[in-house]
Protein backbone atom coordinates (compact mmCIF):
# COMPACT_ATOMS: atom_id res chain seq x y z
CA UNK A 1 0.00 0.00 0.00
CA UNK A 2 1.78 3.83 -0.82
CA UNK A 3 0.64 6.59 1.55
CA UNK A 4 1.59 9.56 -0.43
CA UNK A 5 -0.49 12.99 0.60
CA UNK A 6 1.79 14.57 3.64
CA UNK A 7 5.62 15.11 2.81
CA UNK A 8 7.57 14.12 5.36
CA UNK A 9 11.55 14.45 6.18
CA UNK A 10 14.23 12.34 5.69
CA UNK A 11 17.71 12.54 7.55
CA UNK A 12 20.69 10.95 7.37
CA UNK A 13 23.26 11.44 10.32
CA UNK A 14 25.91 10.88 8.72
CA UNK A 15 28.87 8.64 11.23
CA UNK A 16 30.96 5.78 10.87
CA UNK A 17 30.26 2.51 13.10
CA UNK A 18 33.17 3.35 15.30
CA UNK A 19 31.79 6.66 16.36
CA UNK A 20 28.64 5.35 17.43
CA UNK A 21 28.05 6.33 21.47
CA UNK A 22 27.40 2.96 22.82
CA UNK A 23 30.78 1.85 21.38
CA UNK A 24 32.59 4.68 23.37
CA UNK A 25 33.81 2.16 26.10
CA UNK A 26 35.11 0.02 23.70
CA UNK A 27 36.81 2.06 20.83
CA UNK A 28 38.49 5.08 22.12
CA UNK A 29 38.93 8.02 20.02
CA UNK A 30 42.60 7.51 19.70
CA UNK A 31 41.81 4.29 17.42
CA UNK A 32 39.19 6.58 15.41
CA UNK A 33 41.81 7.11 12.70
CA UNK A 34 43.43 4.04 12.01
CA UNK A 35 39.94 1.97 12.08
CA UNK A 36 38.38 0.84 8.93
CA UNK A 37 36.38 3.89 7.37
CA UNK A 38 32.95 2.71 5.68
CA UNK A 39 31.19 6.05 5.15
CA UNK A 40 32.20 6.42 1.60
CA UNK A 41 30.70 3.54 0.20
CA UNK A 42 27.41 3.65 2.50
CA UNK A 43 26.75 7.30 1.31
CA UNK A 44 27.31 6.43 -1.47
CA UNK A 45 24.79 3.60 -1.62
CA UNK A 46 22.43 5.96 0.49
CA UNK A 47 22.56 8.65 -2.75
CA UNK A 48 22.01 6.39 -5.47
CA UNK A 49 19.17 4.79 -3.43
CA UNK A 50 17.71 8.34 -2.85
CA UNK A 51 18.17 8.95 -6.68
CA UNK A 52 16.36 5.97 -7.85
CA UNK A 53 13.14 6.86 -5.51
CA UNK A 54 13.95 10.88 -7.18
CA UNK A 55 14.14 11.83 -3.26
CA UNK A 56 15.85 14.48 -1.28
CA UNK A 57 17.25 14.78 1.78
CA UNK A 58 19.44 16.23 4.72
CA UNK A 59 22.43 14.91 5.39
CA UNK A 60 23.62 15.95 9.59
CA UNK A 61 27.17 15.58 8.87
CA UNK A 62 30.32 14.95 11.31
CA UNK A 63 33.16 17.40 10.96
CA UNK A 64 35.38 15.27 11.98
CA UNK A 65 33.99 12.86 8.96
CA UNK A 66 34.25 16.20 6.47
CA UNK A 67 37.54 16.55 7.22
CA UNK A 68 39.13 13.05 5.98
CA UNK A 69 36.51 12.59 3.40
CA UNK A 70 35.34 15.60 2.01
CA UNK A 71 34.47 14.35 -1.13
CA UNK A 72 31.22 12.90 0.39
CA UNK A 73 30.41 16.56 1.65
CA UNK A 74 30.61 17.59 -1.94
CA UNK A 75 28.83 14.69 -3.43
CA UNK A 76 25.53 15.30 -0.93
CA UNK A 77 25.36 18.46 -1.98
CA UNK A 78 26.00 17.63 -5.88
CA UNK A 79 22.96 15.39 -5.70
CA UNK A 80 21.16 18.14 -4.37
CA UNK A 81 20.77 16.99 -0.62
CA UNK A 82 21.02 19.71 2.32
CA UNK A 83 23.82 19.77 4.00
CA UNK A 84 24.13 19.90 8.07
CA UNK A 85 25.71 19.58 11.30
CA UNK A 86 26.27 16.27 13.22
CA UNK A 87 29.11 18.76 15.43
CA UNK A 88 32.81 17.57 14.90
CA UNK A 89 33.49 14.94 16.85
CA UNK A 90 30.42 13.02 18.16
CA UNK A 91 30.55 13.86 21.97
CA UNK A 92 27.46 14.57 23.36
CA UNK A 93 26.23 18.03 24.06
CA UNK A 94 25.06 16.60 27.63
CA UNK A 95 28.79 15.68 28.18
CA UNK A 96 30.19 19.39 27.88
CA UNK A 97 30.55 22.79 28.97
CA UNK A 98 28.68 25.70 27.16
CA UNK A 99 32.27 26.58 25.97
CA UNK A 100 33.36 22.92 24.45
CA UNK A 101 29.96 22.72 22.84
CA UNK A 102 30.11 25.96 21.14
CA UNK A 103 33.72 25.36 20.02
CA UNK A 104 32.66 22.12 18.48
CA UNK A 105 29.41 23.03 16.66
CA UNK A 106 31.06 26.43 15.27
CA UNK A 107 34.09 24.68 13.93
CA UNK A 108 32.09 21.86 12.30
CA UNK A 109 29.77 24.44 10.85
CA UNK A 110 32.64 26.62 9.54
CA UNK A 111 34.16 23.71 8.33
CA UNK A 112 31.54 22.29 6.59
CA UNK A 113 30.52 25.44 4.63
CA UNK A 114 34.61 25.83 3.44
CA UNK A 115 34.14 22.51 2.24
CA UNK A 116 30.51 22.79 0.29
CA UNK A 117 30.04 26.39 -0.24
CA UNK A 118 26.65 26.52 1.04
CA UNK A 119 25.08 27.77 4.17
CA UNK A 120 24.98 25.31 6.68
CA UNK A 121 21.50 26.10 8.70
CA UNK A 122 20.85 22.90 10.46
CA UNK A 123 22.29 20.85 13.45
CA UNK A 124 21.67 17.55 15.53
CA UNK A 125 23.08 16.67 18.39
CA UNK A 126 24.91 13.18 18.80
CA UNK A 127 22.46 10.91 20.60
CA UNK A 128 19.75 13.70 20.75
CA UNK A 129 21.47 14.91 23.56
CA UNK A 130 19.93 17.89 24.21
CA UNK A 131 17.27 18.00 27.16
CA UNK A 132 16.20 19.52 30.02
CA UNK A 133 19.90 19.91 31.69
CA UNK A 134 21.49 21.34 29.07
CA UNK A 135 18.94 23.90 27.32
CA UNK A 136 21.43 26.81 27.73
CA UNK A 137 23.17 24.77 24.20
CA UNK A 138 20.36 26.66 21.95
CA UNK A 139 22.11 29.88 23.33
CA UNK A 140 25.42 28.35 21.52
CA UNK A 141 23.70 27.31 18.55
CA UNK A 142 21.98 30.44 17.93
CA UNK A 143 25.12 32.33 18.28
CA UNK A 144 27.09 30.16 16.15
CA UNK A 145 24.55 31.29 13.10
CA UNK A 146 22.26 28.23 12.96
CA UNK A 147 18.69 28.28 12.17
CA UNK A 148 17.33 24.98 13.48
CA UNK A 149 18.22 22.48 15.48
CA UNK A 150 16.81 18.64 15.47
CA UNK A 151 18.16 17.49 18.94
CA UNK A 152 15.54 16.45 21.35
CA UNK A 153 13.85 13.47 21.33
CA UNK A 154 10.54 13.59 23.54
CA UNK A 155 10.34 9.88 24.93
CA UNK A 156 11.59 8.05 27.65
CA UNK A 157 15.38 6.18 26.88
CA UNK A 158 18.49 5.06 28.99
CA UNK A 159 20.33 7.31 27.76
CA UNK A 160 18.61 10.41 26.05
CA UNK A 161 15.15 12.10 25.86
CA UNK A 162 12.96 14.81 26.78
CA UNK A 163 9.22 13.45 27.36
CA UNK A 164 7.57 16.86 28.42
CA UNK A 165 9.24 18.41 25.05
CA UNK A 166 6.90 19.27 21.97
CA UNK A 167 6.52 16.62 19.58
CA UNK A 168 6.70 18.62 16.60
CA UNK A 169 8.27 21.86 15.68
CA UNK A 170 8.49 24.99 18.00
CA UNK A 171 10.65 27.65 18.22
CA UNK A 172 13.13 28.13 20.95
CA UNK A 173 14.25 31.50 21.50
CA UNK A 174 14.80 32.40 17.43
CA UNK A 175 16.04 28.73 16.64
CA UNK A 176 13.23 26.17 15.45
CA UNK A 177 13.62 22.91 17.46
CA UNK A 178 12.21 20.09 14.77
CA UNK A 179 12.14 16.61 16.86
CA UNK A 180 12.17 13.28 15.66
CA UNK A 181 8.91 11.97 15.10
CA UNK A 182 6.87 10.23 18.25
CA UNK A 183 3.49 9.07 18.21
CA UNK A 184 1.02 9.58 21.10
CA UNK A 185 -0.49 6.54 22.00
CA UNK A 186 -2.23 5.12 25.90
CA UNK A 187 -0.78 8.49 27.46
CA UNK A 188 2.66 7.73 26.64
CA UNK A 189 5.31 8.99 23.50
CA UNK A 190 6.03 5.95 20.98
CA UNK A 191 9.21 6.11 18.89
CA UNK A 192 8.18 6.62 15.91
CA UNK A 193 11.45 8.17 13.64
CA UNK A 194 13.11 5.38 12.57
CA UNK A 195 17.31 4.20 14.01
CA UNK A 196 16.90 0.81 16.08
CA UNK A 197 13.09 1.43 16.76
CA UNK A 198 12.94 1.21 12.76
CA UNK A 199 14.82 -1.86 12.65
CA UNK A 200 13.09 -3.66 15.83
CA UNK A 201 9.85 -3.05 14.95
CA UNK A 202 7.80 -4.73 11.61
CA UNK A 203 7.71 -2.79 8.75
CA UNK A 204 3.67 -2.50 8.96
CA UNK A 205 4.10 -0.99 12.20
CA UNK A 206 6.24 1.88 11.17
CA UNK A 207 3.97 2.42 7.91
CA UNK A 208 1.03 2.59 10.31
CA UNK A 209 2.95 4.59 12.58
CA UNK A 210 4.31 7.66 10.45
CA UNK A 211 0.61 7.29 8.84
CA UNK A 212 -0.86 8.30 11.54
CA UNK A 213 1.21 10.96 12.38
CA UNK A 214 0.43 12.32 9.15
CA UNK A 215 -3.50 11.51 9.08
CA UNK A 216 -4.54 12.14 12.49
CA UNK A 217 -1.87 14.67 13.53
CA UNK A 218 -2.13 16.59 10.39
CA UNK A 219 2.04 16.71 10.87
CA UNK A 220 5.04 15.43 8.69
CA UNK A 221 6.77 13.15 10.51
CA UNK A 222 10.74 13.50 10.89
CA UNK A 223 12.84 9.91 10.31
CA UNK A 224 16.75 9.08 10.47
CA UNK A 225 18.95 6.75 10.10
CA UNK A 226 22.75 6.07 9.42
CA UNK A 227 25.08 4.96 6.77
CA UNK A 228 26.17 1.89 8.87
CA UNK A 229 22.83 1.04 8.98
CA UNK A 230 22.81 -0.41 5.70
CA UNK A 231 26.24 -1.58 6.15
CA UNK A 232 25.42 -5.88 6.48
CA UNK A 233 30.05 -6.34 6.03
CA UNK A 234 30.58 -3.51 9.02
CA UNK A 235 33.54 -5.16 11.64
CA UNK A 236 31.70 -6.42 14.52
CA UNK A 237 33.24 -5.29 17.53
CA UNK A 238 34.13 -7.74 20.03
CA UNK A 239 33.68 -7.60 24.26
CA UNK A 240 29.93 -5.31 23.62
CA UNK A 241 27.47 -6.25 26.22
CA UNK A 242 24.28 -8.52 24.48
CA UNK A 243 21.97 -5.01 24.44
CA UNK A 244 24.78 -3.41 22.66
CA UNK A 245 25.09 -6.36 20.46
CA UNK A 246 21.23 -6.04 20.21
CA UNK A 247 20.52 -2.50 19.72
CA UNK A 248 23.32 -2.30 16.92
CA UNK A 249 23.15 -5.39 14.94
CA UNK A 250 19.32 -6.00 14.79
CA UNK A 251 18.00 -6.45 11.13
CA UNK A 252 20.70 -4.57 9.68
CA UNK A 253 20.41 -7.27 6.68
CA UNK A 254 16.64 -6.22 6.42
CA UNK A 255 17.54 -1.93 6.53
CA UNK A 256 18.22 -1.51 3.22
CA UNK A 257 14.87 -3.19 1.94
CA UNK A 258 12.81 -1.72 4.33
CA UNK A 259 14.24 1.91 3.40
CA UNK A 260 13.13 1.71 -0.04
CA UNK A 261 9.35 0.28 0.87
CA UNK A 262 9.65 3.59 3.04
CA UNK A 263 10.76 5.88 0.42
CA UNK A 264 8.27 3.93 -2.21
CA UNK A 265 4.87 4.79 0.64
CA UNK A 266 5.74 8.37 1.73
CA UNK A 267 6.98 11.51 -0.02
CA UNK A 268 10.39 12.88 1.41
CA UNK A 269 12.54 15.95 1.32
CA UNK A 270 14.87 17.78 2.89
CA UNK A 271 14.36 19.45 6.64
CA UNK A 272 15.23 23.49 5.21
CA UNK A 273 12.15 22.88 1.97
CA UNK A 274 9.73 21.72 4.60
CA UNK A 275 10.32 23.61 7.72
CA UNK A 276 12.28 26.88 6.48
CA UNK A 277 11.64 28.03 3.31
CA UNK A 278 8.01 27.03 3.45
CA UNK A 279 7.38 30.23 5.70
Amino acid sequence: MTVKATCNALTIDVEDYFQVSAFAPHIPRSEWPIRECRVERNVASILAMLDDHDTKATFFTLGWIAERYPGVVREIVANGHELASHGYGHERASDQTPDSFYADINVAKLLLEDLSGCEVRGYRAPSFSIGEQNLWAFECLERAGYHYSSSIYPIQHDHYGMPSAPRHAHPIGNLLEIPATTLRFFNRNWPASGGGYFRLMPYGLSRWMIERINRVDNMPAVFYFHPWEVDIEQPRIPGISAKTRFRHYLNIHRMESRLRRLLADFSWTRMDRLFLDRN
